[in-house]
C-alpha cells in the first residue's frame, strides 16, 4: 500500500467515524432524554394516584389529634367511677386506641411531622398522668375538672402538631 492509498482510505474512514461518533452521542443522548420523559410520566401518574391517600391521611391525623385533645377528650369520655385511676387508664386507653386505629397512616405523612403527632399524643397522656398523681386530686370528677382547667390556661399539646400538618398540607399544593 503506497501512502496515496493511505491517505484515501482514512480520508473516507475518519470523517466516516466522526459521523458514527456524533450520530451514536446524539441517539444516546436521545435515549437518556426518552427515560427521564417516561420517568417523569411515572412519577406525575404516581403522584396522582398517591395524592388523595396523602391528603386522607393527613384529614385522619388532624381527625385523631382533635380527639386527643384533653378539652374534647374529657367530654367525649365520661368516668363510669370516682376512683381517678380507673379514668386515667380509660383515657389513655381511649388515646391509645385512637393512635393504633391510625398507626398504618404514618406511610403517607412525613417522619417530623408522623414525630410531631407522636409527640403530642406522648404529652397528652403525660399531661394526663401528671394530673392523676397529683395528691391534691381524690377522684375522677375532680381529675377531669384539673384537666380541663389546665387546657383552658395552656395550650393543648396537640396545637403544634396541628399547625405542622396544616403547614405540611399547604406546601402539598
Amino acid at each position: 500500500m503506497n501512502t496515496n492509498t493511505i491517505i484515501e482510505l482514512l480520508s473516507y474512514t475518519i470523517p466516516a467515524l466522526v459521523t458514527g461518533a456524533i450520530a451514536f452521542y446524539f441517539f444516546e443522548r436521545h435515549l437518556k432524554n426518552e427515560e427521564n420523559i417516561r420517568r417523569f410520566q411515572l412519577h406525575k401518574e404516581h403522584q396522582k394516584q398517591s395524592f388523595p391517600l396523602r391528603l386522607q391521611a393527613y384529614e385522619r391525623m388532624v381527625l385523631f389529634l382533635e380527639r386527643i385533645n384533653p378539652n374534647k377528650l374529657l367530654i367525649r369520655v365520661q368516668p363510669i367511677s370516682d376512683n381517678k385511676i380507673d379514668y386515667l387508664q380509660m383515657l389513655v386507653q381511649n388515646v391509645e386506641q385512637e393512635f393504633e386505629h391510625n398507626l398504618s397512616q404514618q406511610i403517607y405523612v412525613s417522619d417530623p411531622c408522623w414525630d410531631m403527632i407522636v409527640t403530642a399524643k406522648n404529652t397528652t397522656l403525660q399531661l394526663m398522668r401528671n394530673k392523676a398523681v397529683s395528691g391534691e386530686i381524690k377522684n375522677a370528677n375532680e381529675l377531669q375538672e384539673a384537666i380541663l382547667k389546665e387546657g383552658l390556661t395552656e395550650e393543648h399539646p396537640s396545637l403544634s402538631a396541628l399547625i405542622y400538618i396544616k403547614n405540611e398540607v399547604s406546601d402539598l399544593f
